[in-house]
């Protein structure tokens, strides 16, 4: 396994070493060693699940105050395009998004620290996304920005057929 730095302070891309052979493979996904050698959050509180079809789009979520979440995510079956924007008013990358391709085949997986905006389009039908959670969701200190806001300049795979939550269409921007 090994965590790859972005040019997001606290963001990083987790790849894993995966060994197959005709039965199948196997991958270490998640290390508390590694992760305590960067300073990361080890101590998760909730796991979620989320099972969507191509077009889908969620985000861009956040949780705010004590309630703000540093995130793992991957996916299991499918693919997505999976941005974070850092909203960190004292962060020196604040405002500043990343995005790439998480998947079944590439295993990656995406640490995103508390203190980022979150949002993820699904590529495939039948895609699985997961992801732990270092704070319990709490409703009363969810936030999120428009998914489209020119400020990220989060370049967005698909540009058609996009399906979203009645919430998230009703986000501010940034």
């Amino acid at each position: 396994m090994k965590l790859i730095e972005t040019p997001l302070k606290g963001l990083f891309v987790v790849e894993t070493k995966v060994f197959g052979d005709d039965r199948g493979f196997f991958t270490e996904t998640y290390n508390e060693s590694l992760f305590l050698e960067q300073g990361l959050v080890t101590n998760w509180k909730q796991d979620n699940w989320s099972y969507s079809n191509k077009g889908v789009l969620r985000g861009m979520h956040f949780q705010k105050g004590e309630s703000a979440q540093a995130k793992y995510v991957r996916v299991l079956t499918g693919s997505v395009y999976d941005a974070v924007v850092d909203i960190r008013p004292e962060s020196p990358t604040y405002g500043k998004s990343f995005g790439l391709e998480l998947s079944a085949e590439n295993k990656r997986a995406l640490y995103v620290p508390a203190g980022f905006a979150h949002g993820f389009q699904v590529l495939e039908n039948d895609t699985n996304f997961v992801y732990k959670c270092s704070e319990l969701y709490a409703p009363s200190e969810e936030g999120g920005y428009m998914w489209n806001d020119p400020a990220f300049g989060i370049d967005w795979p698909l540009k058609e057929g996009l399906q979203f939550s009645a919430k998230d269409l009703k986000h501010n921007p940034f």
